[in-house]
């Protein structure tokens, strides 16, 4: 039964053009949450690739993050940066080069996926195994578990308290461990398009994270409902658990004074590349299927069996998923042409990830009749999506 039906919080639905257009360059529509066009059609992500491969000095980025590394740089040994990671090609990709390019001593950390697949747990093994500490942080199972499923309900993402997680906890540890500098992989809202504000720099404040990554909500938010409809009690909104979603206090930020960068700031991002260096460098394996449900790659986010309802779910909130995603940033790094990026895109888009679809049923404590329900209720929020035909929904418009 569902606990919430008919409610939302997720507040980038209302700021949803109500004409959909494409970008005339690659195959992301003007739906993805922070995007822009300019006048000629072109989304923001393909102007910030354009100048990735044709205007940016990365020579003097290169040196700008020697410099930064060299002020950071422990004489001792001693940790000295932290590298959030899953052992997927990114993260490996970046501690990798810190380590054994710049003599960086990383302390690695990952925040737990919900539901660990084979082949994630093989590849985070094999990244640790080659030359790197690593914290690896699972929260409360009931807290996190309760969590997903309000997510799910009001959000239309039940991955959203692994976003809540994934980005404090490193702060967390820079914190206990006294390590100011944090390197994250690339910046999304530049590599992929969303907001313009930061992308010609190498970080983005915190306290512009709820509305570019936490979907202008919170855990205060998920928590506070859950307990109106009796799932937390008031025992468990008192876990110590809690803390972990939520940024250290500000007198430990202030003592810390942390600093967060985006490594794709200072070396060109192309993930195809980060995917043959950490194949290379840390025994990464790509999907032993063959390639992802949803679309035609191999080597992205293999880590959770949760994944695919995540990427599905933002197909039915804003019509395009996670062939769109691959496609429009290999389109952007020349090795798509935006007709092939098309045909991929019709062909998997869309694609309903059933291989984990029990487990993840039984996670959530909710029948197939109520995840049913819930993608149903986003699809009806999105009339100029959506239009349902006899008992059988239709995306009314796609890439052309």
């Amino acid at each position: 039964m569902l606990l919430f039906k008919g409610k939302i919080l997720d507040r980038q639905l209302d700021k949803r053009p109500q004409m959909v257009k494409y970008c005339t360059k690659c195959v992301v529509s003007n739906q993805r949450p922070r995007i822009t066009f300019n006048a000629d059609g072109v989304c923001s992500a393909c102007q910030f690739a354009h100048r990735k491969h044709n205007e940016f000095d990365w020579k003097a980025r290169e040196a700008m993050l020697v410099d930064l590394l060299n002020r950071h740089r422990s004489k001792d040994g001693s940790y000295d940066v932290i590298v959030p990671g899953s052992g997927g090609k990114d993260s490996a990709y970046v501690a990798h080069q810190l380590k054994y390019k710049y003599g960086m001593h990383p302390l690695t950390v990952t925040w737990a996926p919900f539901l660990y697949t084979d082949i994630g747990w093989k590849n985070y093994l094999d990244f640790k195994d080659r030359g790197f500490d690593n914290l690896l942080c699972f929260p409360d199972g009931i807290i996190h578990r309760k969590l997903a499923r309000v997510a799910f309900e009001l959000l239309g993402d039940a991955w959203e308290p692994f976003n809540y997680g994934q980005k404090p906890y490193s702060f967390h540890i820079a914190c206990k461990f006294k390590i100011p500098l944090i390197f994250y992989g690339e910046s999304g809202e530049a590599e992929y398009g969303g907001t313009t504000s930061f992308a010609d720099k190498p970080k983005d404040p915190i306290d512009a994270w709820k509305d570019i990554y936490f979907k202008g909500s919170g855990v205060h938010e998920l928590v506070e409902h859950g307990l109106k409809v009796g799932l937390f009690t008031s025992e468990e909104v008192k876990s110590t658990t809690f803390p972990f979603y939520q940024m250290p206090s500000q007198q430990q930020i202030d003592a810390l004074q942390p600093e967060m960068h985006w490594f794709s700031f200072y070396k060109k991002w192309i993930p195809q590349e980060n995917y043959y260096y950490a194949v290379e460098n840390t025994g990464f394996q790509a999907n032993p299927d063959g390639r992802s449900e949803g679309t035609y790659s191999k080597y992205a986010s293999l880590d959770d069996k949760t994944d695919g309802f995540h990427f599905y779910l933002a197909f039915i909130k804003f019509g395009i998923g996670r062939a769109t995603s691959d496609a429009a940033h290999e389109i952007r790094d020349g090795h798509l042409t935006r007709e092939e990026g098309m045909a991929l895109v019709h062909r998997y888009d869309g694609e309903f990830p059933k291989k984990y679809f029990k487990e993840f049923l039984e996670y959530l404590n909710i029948t197939e009749a109520d995840f049913w329900d819930v993608v149903n209720h986003f699809r009806e929020l999105s009339p100029h999506l959506w239009e349902k035909r006899g008992s059988e929904w239709i995306l009314k418009q796609r890439v052309s």
